[in-house]
């Protein structure tokens, strides 16, 4: 460019884009319109449109406006196969645009082909299920065609796919519509199933259809509408059982409450405020505070009033100590509330006041429940606090409470005390019937307390039932493990005496001696015989006294030897003949020593003793020759101590004992040299008749 000077006219951007602006606003003049006279133009007009509409897909066959644009321009013309072809040939393109979809379907359904809208509609639910829309046009089209089964089944098909709450309640409304209630509430128990069902499947992440409060809320309001009152509370219950402690709401309380204040149960209202405000944390309470509060202020007394009102205090002072914990004031406040609060009187006092001063009967049953519900009783329970309740209930003439109580008593916790107890009440009331089934049980729980049998066995022997008596002895007996078994067998040997059973008492007695052979089961065996009118007693007894000895004999407690030997010596006393008596008249005390280290020595020692007391047998001037030629004759088995006196001289006899009776003319020498050695070994205190030293 020569000249760079400016130009005269300037042109600016401003003003190139305001003309641009200008040329677009100018109006274009339309298209002619063109006028068809007869087929043929008509034919050339359809070609030209079919072949700029085939051009537009060419270029783009995903284009889906285009397939629309071209079907519905077939449409208009009435071509019916010709757009049917069109949707076919898009969807093979696009089988998941719901938009295509739909206007296929729709245009069926304009054209009245009611089969073919239906197989659209199967198809399009089949392969896109999760598509509401297709569900509700489904559903919709046969409900307005009328045909109330296939609609019902399409929405069966649809509930099948767990799809949302919206769904559900269309199913609803529509059984609604047609007054069925009861398939209203079918589908309303199936869509709660269906929640219990994938909570239990995987309850840690909660994946369940509609676990929300108000479709609980819904299907109660449901029932209550429709004047099921025990089903809409029963749906509450269930609810709350439902969400549990984790995952309570608030909401879910107050509709329950404000369900049972429409009813007039002002009872259950307070204990559902109450039992909600135990378990949901009260950051999250206020709109239960506020309901709660309203309630007791329309239907409470002033107790109930208080108790709000001290539940919000202690909420408030449970925040302030939480946002400054060195808030002392707060702390003394706050424990001054709880002590005021936790001081009772005791439960016996408390319940004789308000059942003899006050008069009060259903106050005293709510403060026996009180403390029942206080006493944890999965760990530990207290008998007194049952009994006493469970003698209330019977004081207010209420046997069957009284039951109740006792029979919960036991299942929860049972104790010796509750269910002895409870069979005393029962044999008070002469319930013999329950007092069996009361012992068995007992029996159950404890089969190895003895006197729960004896004393089973002994209401049978009351009532006259001896073989019901016998069997429950038989089963005792019977038992692995008893706590006092000794006391079991005596107590049904004791029964078969005093049925005058001997034959049963002695295979009672051979039986226990099988298991023990205790000295005081052959004494008492001995006894027994001995008690028995019958010619045959005394040699009975002897030979029980003889069977014992024998059987004895290895055993190592020699005071219970001992022990059997005294007794049968006192029989003899007392029944003996005189051919079976040796008794002298005379007993001599003496002091015997015992070294350990002389045990090796005992066969010359006992020698020597024996000489050494022949030696003083010849000096006793009192006994005469006939008498010893006839005690040494005597045989072994008539007189028991002698052979007692033989054990004690074959363990006692010692060096000491030989040296004194060396030195000794009487007894007090040899008390005097006990004296003197003392020290020396171990003093044993003896007893002898003289008879039996002369028998030695």
């Amino acid at each position: 460019v020569k000249n760079k000077a400016p130009a005269e006219v300037q042109i600016t951007a401003e003003q190139l884009l305001r003309e641009a602006k200008e040329r677009e606003l100018e109006l274009l003049p339309p298209p002619p319109k063109q006028k068809i006279t007869d087929e043929e133009e008509l034919n050339d007009y359809k070609l030209k449109k079919r072949k700029g509409f085939e051009d537009n897909i060419r270029k783009n066959r995903t284009v889906i406006s285009n397939w629309i644009k071209y079907a519905q321009w077939e449409e208009s013309l009435k071509e019916i196969q010709r757009a049917r072809s069109i949707y076919e040939r898009a969807l093979d393109v696009d089988h998941r645009n719901i938009t295509l979809w739909l206007k296929y379907a729709e245009m069926e359904m304009k054209s009245r082909q009611v089969n073919h809208a239906r197989n659209i509609w199967d198809r399009a639910i089949t392969i896109l299920p999760r598509v509401n829309q297709f569900w509700y046009k489904y559903t919709y089209m046969e409900e307005m065609l009328g045909n109330v089964t296939g609609c019902r089944q399409v929405f069966e098909r649809w509930m099948e796919w767990e799809p949302d709450e919206q769904a559900w309640h269309s199913y609803i409304n529509f059984e609604l519509r047609y007054k069925e209630v009861d398939k209203a509430r079918t589908i309303y128990e199936k869509y709660i199933l269906m929640m219990f069902v994938r909570n239990l499947l995987d309850s840690t992440a909660l994946v369940i259809v509609h676990p929300e409060v108000k479709n609980w809320i819904k299907y109660a309001r449901f029932e209550e509408k429709h004047g099921y009152i025990a089903h809409s509370r029963k749906v509450y219950e269930r609810a709350v059982e439902f969400f549990g402690e984790e995952h309570v709401d608030e909401n879910l309380f107050v509709a329950f409450a404000k369900f049972e204040e429409t009813q007039k149960e002002f009872e259950r209202v307070r204990v559902i405020y109450k039992y909600a405000l135990d378990r949901i944390p009260k950051q999250q309470a206020q709109e239960l505070f506020k309901n709660y509060t309203m309630f007791e202020k329309k239907f409470g007394d002033r107790r109930g009033i208080e108790d709000v009102i001290v539940s919000k205090r202690r909420f408030q002072y449970e925040e302030e100590v939480k946002a400054n914990p060195h808030n002392y004031d707060a702390w003394f406040d706050y424990l001054r509330e709880e002590t005021l609060e936790t001081i009772h009187l005791p439960v016996d006092q408390l319940t004789l006041y308000e059942e003899l001063e006050v008069k009060d009967s259903e106050r005293t049953r709510q403060v026996y429940q009180a403390c029942l519900e206080l006493i944890p009783h999965k760990k530990f329970t207290f008998a007194k606090i049952w009994l006493l309740s469970a003698q209330f209930e019977i004081r207010q003439k209420n046997l069957q409470g009284a039951r109740k109580i006792m029979g919960t008593a036991i299942g929860k916790c049972p104790k010796n005390k509750l269910l002895k107890g409870y069979i005393e009440l029962e044999l008070q009331l002469r319930e013999f019937d329950r007092c069996r089934k009361l012992y068995e049980k007992y029996l159950e729980f404890m089969p190895e307390n003895c006197t729960t049998w004896i004393k089973f066995a002994e209401l049978e022997t009351i009532l006259g039932d001896v073989d019901r008596a016998r069997a429950i002895f038989e089963l005792a007996i019977g038992q692995p493990r008893l706590d006092m078994p000794e006391v079991m067998w005596k107590s049904y040997i004791d029964f078969e005496i005093e049925q005058e059973e001997y034959d049963n008492t002695r295979s009672l007695y051979k039986r226990l001696l099988q298991r023990t052979q205790h000295v005081k089961v052959w004494i008492s065996y001995a006894k027994f015989e001995l008690s028995i009118d019958s010619p045959d007693r005394l040699q009975k007894c002897r030979q029980i006294y003889e069977d014992a000895n024998k059987s004895m004999r290895s055993c190592e407690e020699k005071e219970e030897r001992l022990l059997l030997l005294e007794s049968w010596r006192d029989f003899e006393k007392e029944f003996g003949a005189d051919s079976t008596r040796r008794e002298s008249g005379s007993w001599e005390e003496y002091y015997d020593y015992i070294f350990p280290e002389d045990a090796a020595n005992q066969p010359n020692l006992k020698l020597l003793a024996m000489a050494k007391m022949w030696k003083r047998q010849q000096g006793e001037g009192n006994v005469t020759e006939k008498d010893t030629a006839e005690e040494t004759t005597l045989p072994s088995s008539d007189e028991p101590a002698a052979e007692n006196q033989q054990e004690s001289d074959k363990n006692t006899v010692t060096e000491g004992e030989q040296n004194r009776y060396d030195d000794r003319d009487d007894s007090s020498s040899s008390s005097s040299e006990s004296d003197s050695d003392d020290n020396a070994g171990e003093k044993t205190k003896k007893e002898s008749g003289s008879s039996e030293e002369e028998k030695d």
